[in-house]
Formats: C-alpha cells, structure tokens, sequence
C-alpha cells in the first residue's frame, strides 16, 4: 500500500478570488445624479445671481420642450434595440406634426395623440421596408424619409390648410389638453420659491415647475420611460427583440423571427416620433402647426438616446438636459444662458480634483484648460449673442456626445443589413 504526501513547498497556490465591488443600482445613481445637478444650478444660481436658472417658469417651459425630445429619443431607442439606425426620427415626427393639426382641429387633442401616431408609424413602416425587407443603407433611408416628410406635410398642407387658414404654412388653431396642477402643494411651493432660500428656494422651484399645469400628454410621455425598460428588459419579447439588435445570426438560429421583430421596433419607434410631433403641436404656446417646427428636434433626440447609451434612463436625463437649455434661452435669453458657462466652470472644477486622486494627469489638465476657456468666455462677455443663444441647445448637444463618446456602446449590430439565413 503505498501513500502519497503532498510538499507544501511544491503545492499549487491557491489564490482566493477577488471581491467584486458592489455597483450601486441604477436607480440610486439616478439620484445622485438628480441631487448634483441641482446644487450644482443652486449654487451657479447664487453666485451669479441669476435666480432665473431654478424658477418655476424655466422649469415648466423646459418640461415641455424636453417632451418631443425625449418622445423621439424613446423611438430611436426601439429601433436601434433591434438592430436598425433611425435617422428619419425627424421626418416621422414632421408627419406627426401634420397627422396632429389636422385630427386634433376636427376632433380635439386625443384624436391629435392617435393620428400624430399613424403618421409616425406610416414613416416608420417605410423606413422597415427600405431597410428589413430590401436592404437599403439605413443611414440613406432615413435621410430619404426626412426629406419625404418635409415634402409630404408641405403639400397636404397647402391643400388642406391653406383654404382654412389662409396660410399654406400653417394650420388653424388646435384644441390642446387640460393640464392639472396639485394645488395646496403648488402654492407651498411658490411661497418657498418667493423667500429666495439658498438651495431650499431652488428646490421649490424646480419641484413647482415639473408638477404645476401638467397635461396628460406629460404624463403619458413619463410613464413611457419606465414601460420601455419593464418591455424591453424584463419581457421575453424584448430579449428576443434586443437579440435582434445584437446577433441577428444567432436569434435566427433559436427560432426568432428577426423581421417580426425588426418591423415592430420601427414601426413603434416611428409611433413615438408622430407622438413626439403631437408634442409640439398641443404645447399652450403654440397655436398649431407650424411649417419647421420641429427645428432638427429629432436628431437632438437620437442625441440623447446616444448620451444615454441606449438605455430609457439616460435617455430621460438626456431630454432633460437639452430641454432645459433650450427653454432657459427662450425665458431668459444670453445673460441667464451665459450664467451656465459659470456653472459649467464649477462641474469642471470637481472633474479635475476627482481625475487628480485618481492618478489621471492628462484627463486632469484637459478639464483644466476647459475650465480656462469658459471662464474667460463668461469674464470677458455680458451677454451671449443672440445668433449663439438660439443654437444652445444643438451646442450643448456637440458638447455632451464628445465627452460621452468613450463610454458609449451601441447593439453591436445595429446598422447592420442582415437577410435570412445568413449563418447558413
């Protein structure tokens, strides 16, 4: 019988495995992030003295131009989950826009909702076509259905507007929702926002603008986000659809049937545009349709669907974000506007000392000479010019998508022509 000892000195090391850091949920890290930016804006709002930046009149005007963004950033956001480039968001909402006036004058705003839908989808059903069935480059049909949306609302508008309105340009006025605010809650709140409380008066602000004259189509559009992250991520229907986007081959090869899939995602994402035109059509300040109206909203929205990483949470920060630029420039004008270059400063600022403990020098002095030069664009200006004011938010959006891009990644086949079979 012979036995066997083991050397400890020739033993294989065994190595226990490495904790895993506990990422915090994502939900936490939303408000986190919520809690920065506000005393981020408080604190810009107080030393530049521009209470402007977290009153409620900002905050509502900025709801409300953050919907058709974040509308059409949802329908980008389908689409691409399924493997297929939406650049025709800004078309299908065009539609959406027409598809509204025109229902929504005869028949009041839920008819506007439904018919904005229809059109949407209609573009997004051709951009299917195009690209599922018969394979064409999805960046070149989305440029075409932008172009066939313009012509299209032009013509029905000059036919169909033009004897009502006595403008090819533009359509009656449109019945718009109620809105509906929490009363008690609201006034509590202006009087907090009226006392100019550091940090508490900026709060009240905020929280007043986004829960004072609410419409259902708001609410709708909120509840939006939480529904495409429960469908897509927790629904056996949106696995396959997001297997869709990412190995189309491979979904094949279990049994998905990858055009079902492909033709409803932009089908619904074209749905969501027209929904996002709606947005623009039963806004109070305007009265209709307006030829141009959507003023390139659709490329902001797959903007924000990009800086968002093709998730709905990030999305909704996205929209948030151009939507409050854009509605602080239409309020307040450059001077307001300027007063975030301050605050663009102070971010800066917390960026180089995080990169500074984390050993990251070139990161560091890149923040630094970033910071530099807004601070001198805001010490060496009063106000910024009017041409500059308009575009704020397409800046901000060039701004944001350069410093996200290293942290972006996209289905890893969306864009892809795919045809069945192809793993054969």
């Amino acid at each position: 019988m012979s036995t066997t000892s083991t050397n400890p000195s020739t033993a294989p090391l065994t190595v226990p495995p490495a904790k895993r850091k506990r990422k915090l949920p994502g939900w936490s890290t939303a408000m986190i992030g919520v809690a920065g930016a506000i005393v981020l804006l408080s604190t810009t709002s107080y030393l530049t003295g521009f209470p402007q930046l977290t009153s409620t009149g900002t905050w509502q005007t900025a709801l409300r131009l953050a919907l058709p963004i974040l509308l059409a950033g949802l329908g980008g956001l389908w689409a691409e989950r399924a493997g297929v480039v939406n650049i025709g968001l800004e078309g299908m909402m065009i539609m959406g826009t027409w598809g509204a006036a025109w229902a929504g004058y005869q028949w009041g705003p839920w008819a506007a909702l439904v018919s904005a839908a229809v059109f949407g989808a209609l573009g997004g059903l051709l951009h299917a076509i195009a690209t599922v069935t018969f394979g064409v480059n999805h960046i070149v049909s989305g440029v075409a259905i932008n172009l066939l949306g313009a012509g299209l609302t032009k013509y029905l508008s000059t036919l169909i507007f033009y004897p009502l309105s006595n403008n090819p340009r533009e359509s009656p006025a449109v019945p718009k929702f109620d809105t509906y605010s929490a009363a008690g809650l609201s006034d509590w709140l202006g009087d907090l926002e009226a006392q100019q409380r550091v940090g508490i008066s900026d709060v009240a602000g905020i929280l007043r603008g986004i829960t004072t004259g609410v419409s259902p189509l708001t609410m709708i559009a909120i509840v939006l986000v939480p529904a495409t992250f429960l469908v897509l991520w927790r629904t056996r229907f949106g696995l396959r659809l997001r297997s869709c986007g990412e190995n189309p081959v491979a979904a094949e090869s279990l049994g998905v049937n990858v055009y079902l899939y492909k033709y409803t995602a932009v089908i619904i994402s074209g749905a969501l545009a027209g929904i996002g035109g709606a947005a623009l059509v039963l806004n109070p300040g305007q009265p209709g349709y307006l030829e141009g109206q959507t003023g390139g909203r659709g490329y902001i929205g797959l903007a924000a669907m990009i800086f968002g990483n093709w998730r709905p949470g990030g999305l909704l920060g996205g929209a948030a974000l151009f939507g409050y630029v854009d509605g602080l420039q239409l309020r307040s004008g450059g001077k307001t506007v300027l007063a975030l270059f301050y605050g663009a400063v102070l971010l800066l600022a917390v960026i180089v000392v995080v990169q500074l403990v984390r050993k990251k020098w070139f990161s560091a002095a890149f923040a630094i000479v970033g910071a530099a030069i807004l601070y001198f664009v805001y010490f060496s200006l009063d106000e910024l010019p009017s041409e500059l004011t308009a575009y704020a938010p397409h800046l901000v959006t060039l701004v944001v998508l350069a410093v996200a891009s290293q942290r972006l990644r996209a289905p890893a086949a969306d864009g892809v022509i795919y045809r069945r079979g192809q793993g054969d």
